[in-house]
């Protein structure tokens, strides 16, 4: 009891001990919560209707667009700056697609397997001109072809003897199949929301009337002008207020949808020193008496430091750079060109021509490829395979008993010139270039064996043994630590934007500006592998006025020091930010004002010519649908055309305010073309210009979705 009284007694102070435990629990889960979320928008790409897209689902999206690219192209070589392409492509169909289904979803529209199939039936989609399922006849489409392969296809994944090459080539064509499948899908989808658009927007006879006659109507006129040079612009005084003015009338043409931001940078490129480049040459001597002296070429030139590999296989010059292609046809087989500069890309070179053959530039055959247990299994089935070659049984009959095809195919120059080789290919390339045509060959190799056949040779063309030592003009690393060293000193010693201001040019650096730098954008100041640099620019927590350090990037031989000195929100422009435009605008304004005054009591086109300053030209074939230029004032003129098309022959107009000045006008003429009016081509011209109109509701829409792109952090 005395026990129960005491915890009775401790009531309220356990109440708010369980509370706080309670809180405390409640809390955590919550602090919990909040860096989940926190982790998870982290590791977003960006957003679209506030619907998040993570970095592993947009680099899905990238990786299959990329294995469609080199599908297409046969080339599984990709330079950063054409992922950085494939990377923008795939973000910018990735919004648009969900900018559009959304608004497809309010309306109900969707797209059917049964139109889809629809469209693949009748074959006439851009899109499906682009696969491979054309008929060899017409050019078309032709989707029995399509179906064949995708049955094809089904059976070859349950077909365990199938060549590893045709899987992988089964396996690529399906999945650009099924891109271009969901492409279409897209693409219709986007169609009918445009036509939906473009459909109420409607046109009739009187409208048609209407365009043709500005397209039709022309006049010849003179114009008077008096170009706003003719006023100084310290002449016009701008107020604060005309500022203000200007703004408010012009707001919507400051209205920005992402971020931007403006910055001063220092770029240092390093290049190759006056020693370095003695040392090149040096190296470069002794390279060429080697080659003189003969010896192992391919070992001359790997151990040279060549960008170019030597081929033992003698080669067409189109893999060659032109300024080393080019001495080709004037060298002697034997003759070296000795060290030479070549300012275009910055390289010391020697070429030495070994040899000149004539050889075919392609080669047309077929093969079996021969596979087996163990390598006297391989040998065994070869020579049974030759045997019944020889005896005259069907190639093609024979290939598909090892379930191959054994059809024809051109093997090209360029399909091998220039790659690295393994003995196997090489041999290869050497047995279907020598063997006559027809014959069969049997070609050995380390761990397998193909039986092949030439069946033509055609564009026999002049090949080279030559060997070529391409050698850039490079930096050595003292002379990089000292460019380095003398940098970061720098940086030390002025490590204020004021500081950097006032000192880079004294101590021969350049400090340039960049203003409205986007987020989306590859690189800073034009220079590679600045991903870290651009990221420093658009960090929340950098300020304006803050200075970055000092990163090395570009292929390693640049560094860079930023300095963060505006910040351009999303919405409208400051009036600050725009000021310089503004003046601009405001002082034509007045000067038009002045330039009117002038010429008030102008009623003719004698009169116009007694003003001071005044100049003329003569101008034909006018249409209110024409864009005027005015070669005396160097400005296009839409008031021209308008004015011009309602004022009548032998009648003067003006003054009116231009671009380029404030311009009078004589018309001198009017007449027709000799285009008739259609109704129908009218009608039809007006559909297509409500469709180009209702292409552009993307804008429109992407304003709406609040965009968000963050791709910048990741890539």
């Amino acid at each position: 009891m005395a026990t129960l009284q005491k915890i009775r007694s401790k009531g309220p102070l356990l109440v708010i001990i369980l509370g706080l435990a309670l809180f405390a629990f409640i809390a955590e889960e919550a602090m919990r919560s909040i860096q989940s979320a926190t982790n998870e928008s982290r590791q977003q790409v960006g957003e679209v209707y506030g619907e998040g897209v993570s970095v592993h689902e947009f680099q899905d999206l990238v990786d299959e667009y990329l294995d469609v690219v080199k599908f297409t192209s046969g080339n599984s070589a990709v330079n950063d700056e054409q992922i950085a392409q494939i990377r923008d492509q795939v973000w910018s169909a990735y919004v648009n697609n969900k900018l559009l289904e959304k608004e497809a979803d309010k309306l109900g529209l969707t797209v059917t397997d049964a139109e889809i199939q629809s469209i693949i039936t009748a074959g006439t989609s851009p899109l499906l001109m682009q696969t491979p399922f054309r008929n060899e006849q017409t050019g078309r489409f032709d989707a029995n072809l399509l179906k064949k392969f995708l049955a094809d296809y089904e059976a070859m994944k349950n077909n365990a003897q199938m060549p590893l090459e045709y899987i992988e080539y089964y396996n690529g064509l399906y999945n650009f199949w099924m891109f271009i499948e969901k492409s279409l899908r897209q693409e219709t989808l986007n169609e009918k929301y445009q036509t939906l658009l473009a459909k109420s927007l409607l046109t009739n006879k009187i409208t048609a009337n209407a365009v043709f006659g500005n397209r039709t109507n022309e006049s010849d006129i003179v114009i008077a002008a008096l170009p706003y040079s003719t006023i100084n612009d310290n002449d016009v005084q701008v107020e604060e207020n005309d500022l203000k003015v200007k703004y408010n009338q012009q707001k919507e043409t400051f209205k920005q949808l992402a971020e931007s931001r403006d910055i001063k940078f220092i770029d240092i490129q390093v290049k190759a020193s006056a020693e370095d480049k003695a040392a090149l040459d040096k190296e470069m001597e002794e390279t060429a008496q080697a080659l003189a002296a003969g010896g192992d070429i391919a070992k001359i030139v790997r151990e040279s430091g060549s960008t170019i590999s030597y081929s033992v296989l003698p080669v067409s010059k189109n893999i060659f750079p032109t300024d080393i292609s080019a001495s080709f046809d004037t060298l002697a087989v034997g003759e070296i060109k000795q060290p030479y500069f070549n300012a275009g890309d910055n390289t010391m070179n020697i070429i030495k021509m070994n040899a000149k053959v004539t050889a075919p530039d392609s080669i047309q055959l077929r093969q079996i490829q021969v596979s087996g247990a163990d390598m006297e299994a391989i040998e065994k089935t070869a020579d049974s395979i030759m045997t019944a070659l020889n005896s005259g049984i069907a190639f093609d009959s024979i290939a598909k008993k090892y379930n191959q095809t054994g059809e024809k195919t051109w093997i090209t120059s360029r399909d091998y010139e220039g790659a690295i080789m393994s003995e196997d290919n090489l041999k290869f390339i050497k047995t279907i270039t020598n063997a006559p045509i027809n014959k069969f060959e049997k070609i050995d190799f380390a761990q397998g064996c193909i039986i092949a056949q030439v069946t033509d040779r055609r564009a026999m063309i002049t090949k080279y043994d030559v060997a070529v030592i391409k050698r850039p003009i490079e930096f050595s690393k003292e002379t990089y630590a000292k460019a380095y060293n003398d940098f970061s000193h720098f940086i030390a010693s002025n490590p204020s934007q004021e500081d950097i201001e006032a000192n880079a040019l004294k101590e021969g650096y350049n400090l340039q500006e960049r203003k409205d730098m986007f987020s989306n954008e590859h690189s800073v100041a034009g220079v590679k592998s600045t991903r870290d640099v651009l990221r420093w620019v658009f960090n929340e927590d950098t300020e304006v006025g803050d200075v970055s350090p000092l990163y090395e990037c570009g292929n390693n031989d640049h560094m860079l020091v930023v300095i963060l000195t505006g910040i351009h929100k999303e919405g409208y422009r400051k009036l600050e930010d725009v000021k310089d435009y503004l003046t601009q605008e405001v002082i034509k304004d007045k000067k038009a004002e002045l330039l009117i005054e002038k010429l008030a009591n102008v009623k003719s086109l004698a009169d116009a010519m007694k003003v001071e300053g005044i100049v003329t030209d003569t101008i034909k074939h006018v249409t209110f649908n024409s864009l005027t230029f005015i070669v005396k004032t160097g400005a296009s003129e839409p008031i021209i055309s308008a004015i011009t098309a309602k004022t009548e022959v032998n009648n003067f107009a003006g003054p009116v305010k231009g671009n380029g000045g404030v311009y009078t006008v004589q018309v001198i003429g009017k007449n027709k073309t000799a285009e008739t009016f259609d109704i129908k081509k009218e009608t039809t011209q007006q559909e297509t210009m409500n469709l180009r109109g209702a292409s552009r509701f993307i804008n429109e829409l992407y304003e709406k979705a609040e965009v968000e792109d963050n791709r910048y952090i990741f890539y």
